[in-house]
């Protein structure tokens, strides 16, 4: 889950910062006023799947410092010589490049692949997973994350978050327009209020339209517990759900969030923000999968 959080909460500081760049140097006023709604519009799309081709970029670099990742580069013992050979084997039954494999200090059983490519990703695990699972369930979550690799969930989300970053700068400079003629009576509605007005509602809007991402998340999380039990067979890719259900599982910070093994439960207008499906509803789907 850490792992989409920290890609929405970096997709939005990028394309707050390359809003701000442009109304600097004119380029929104410049695009609307040369070629209108149409003009407009391409702005919008250059940045807002800019916004989200830097923050994918910017993906793996992010996870290790804002999770403490250490990298593997050599086995200091031989939980982390199964740890790599494990992430190797399973890729190589995926058909994707070795990723880094990492782990990072966390009491909590928690696990996160990300990066731009198939073939240079990055699959860490805490050091909680580690303690507090049997090798067995540990090989499934870990083909969990595998299974988002292989599947491009990064490239997929990162082209749905391009798309909504259009919307959202196109309707907020259409609202920030609107909101400056008719609040603070700006003649040609590129007063002093479009420009405050343009930000706040791209932060709202921007909300809001996190919760189709975060449906997008939910949907290829049954995905890729599917893709855990092929590699390490169901029974144990429900035990480590099992497992982490029984923990007093803390979510992964930020982006990262949507793309971490765990998941909590959630109703109403919370479960519309969750990055995970609750495990019930994941460990029911590997049930039901397997008995039919």
């Amino acid at each position: 889950m850490k792992r989409i959080l920290l890609f929405l909460g970096t997709n939005l500081a990028v394309v707050l910062v390359l809003s701000i760049v442009a109304r600097l140097l004119g380029l929104d006023r410049l695009m609307a006023q040369q070629g209108g709604m149409g003009g407009l519009l391409i702005f919008s799309a250059l940045f807002g799947f800019g916004g989200s081709l830097i923050s994918l970029a910017m993906s793996k670099f992010m996870a290790k410092r804002a999770m403490g990742v250490r990298v593997i580069a050599q086995p200091a013992n031989n939980t982390e010589q199964w740890l790599v050979s494990t992430v190797r084997s399973l890729a190589e039954q995926a058909g994707i490049g070795m990723p880094e494999v990492g782990i990072f200090d966390s009491p909590q059983p928690n696990a996160f692949a990300t990066g731009a490519r198939r073939d240079a990703s990055l699959v860490a695990v805490s050091t909680g997973l580690l303690r507090s699972m049997k090798p067995n369930e540990v090989e499934a979550v870990l083909g969990h994350e595998i299974a988002h690799v292989a599947n491009g969930d990064m490239v997929t989300l990162t082209l749905l978050q391009g798309i909504v970053n259009t919307f959202v700068i196109f309707l907020s400079r259409i609202a920030g327009e609107i909101i400056d003629r008719a609040v603070f009576r700006s003649e040609n509605g590129r007063g002093i209020g479009y420009f405050a007005s343009v930000m706040i509602c791209q932060i709202v809007f921007g909300v809001l339209a996190s919760i189709i991402v975060m449906w997008f998340s939910r949907h290829r999380e049954f995905r890729a517990d599917a893709g855990g039990a092929k590699a390490a067979g169901s029974g144990n890719m429900i035990a480590a759900l099992e497992r982490l259900k029984s923990a007093s599982n803390e979510p992964l910070p930020g982006a990262l969030n949507a793309f971490g093994i765990g998941g909590g439960a959630g109703a109403g207008l919370k479960k519309l923000f969750m990055s995970h499906p609750p495990l019930d509803e994941r460990i029911a789907a590997l049930r039901a999968s397997a008995n039919g």
